[in-house]
Parts: structure tokens; sequence; C-alpha cells
């Protein structure tokens, strides 16, 4: 069993998730799995539909953005999120709603680029990427402090893996990837 299918596999419930594409991510859910897929791009909706029926499987296909959910207070068991945050337009945003759409004790799984530590030359490079990027209409912003952000939008990290993927001529992009829960209790005194 593959690290995806691991991670993916294991939910259960509704699963909401963000940013998937042409959903190549539906084979590694359980088929019992509830999946709702929020797609901004109209083209990707449409494959994610196709590699549905193709896989025989039942999928909701929403449009929208993570910063602005059309989903209920904490009516979903787990997010998935898979570099998305580096391309949302306002990532705390995003991350506030992804938590608040999160079932008090549920999963939030993620993969996302991150910044290399501070005062290295690949910060700098990924600073003049990001710069560039925005210049061409890429919207990935790889320099983001994410795990930080994760943590502050409250989350509880319970599993996480800091790895490096081949980027741009060979040069090693950092990554994290893991899960989050949505505290069951938030601190507050229930008497």
């Amino acid at each position: 069993m593959n690290e995806t299918t691991a991670l993916l596999g294991s939910l259960r419930g509704t699963v909401l998730e963000i940013g998937p594409g042409a959903g190549t991510s539906l084979r590694h859910y359980a088929p019992q799995v509830r999946w709702i897929g929020v797609e901004p791009n109209a083209r990707r909706r449409d494959l994610v539909r196709s590699e549905a029926d193709r896989l025989g499987r039942h999928a909701e296909v929403r449009s929208g953005r993570a910063e602005r959910l059309d989903q209920d207070d904490g009516s979903v068991d787990a997010v998935v999120a898979t570099f998305v945050l580096c391309s949302v337009s306002d990532q705390a945003a995003a991350l506030g709603e992804l938590f608040r759409v999160l079932r008090p004790g549920g999963r939030y799984v993620f993969a996302e680029h991150v910044a290399a530590p501070r005062g290295t030359w690949l910060r700098r490079a990924q600073h003049v990427a990001t710069a560039l990027g925005a210049l061409t209409g890429d919207r990935c912003r790889a320099d983001r402090d994410t795990l930080p952000a994760i943590e502050r939008a409250g989350f509880d990290v319970v599993e996480l893996r800091l790895n490096t993927r081949a980027g741009p001529f060979g040069v090693a992009i950092p990554h994290i990837a893991g899960a989050a829960v949505r505290p069951a209790h938030t601190g507050e005194d229930t008497r």
C-alpha cells in the first residue's frame, strides 16, 4: 500500500477535497466515503466527473474556492487539500474555512510546498520564483510558511513528514505532508 492510499484510504464518512484537479486521488478513497470536491476550474471539474465515472464512483463536484466554502459548519468528517495552500489568495481565510467545515475531532490531510529555512539561498530563490510566477500568472507561492499557518488556524498536527521533490533545474523544493486534527475541545469551559 502506498503512502497516499494509506492516508486517504483510512478516511471515513463525508470527505471534502479542495482542489482535486483531475480527480486522480479518487481511486485511493474507501468505496463507502461520501466524496465532495471543490474545484474552481471548470475544465478540471469535468475531468473529476469523468474520472469518477471511469471508477464507477459517485462524486459530488462543486465550483468554489477554499477561501469561501459553501458547506455547513462542522459538516464533514475529513478535509483533504494537496498543493492548494500555495496557490490560494488568502491562506489564513482558506485554513479558517477548512477548520470551520470540519467536525471537531475530524482530520485534515495535507501536502504542501513550504518555504525553505530563512537565510538560505533556496528561500531567496523561492521569493524570486514567486515574483516571476506572479508575472506569468502562476499562482504557486512555494515561499509560504505553511506549517505555522496550519497551527495558527487551530489545528493540532498529528502526523508530519518533511520531504523534498525535484523542481526546475533539479532544485529540491521542500514540502510537507501529513495530517492534523480539529480539536474536539476548544478550551472553553462548558460547565
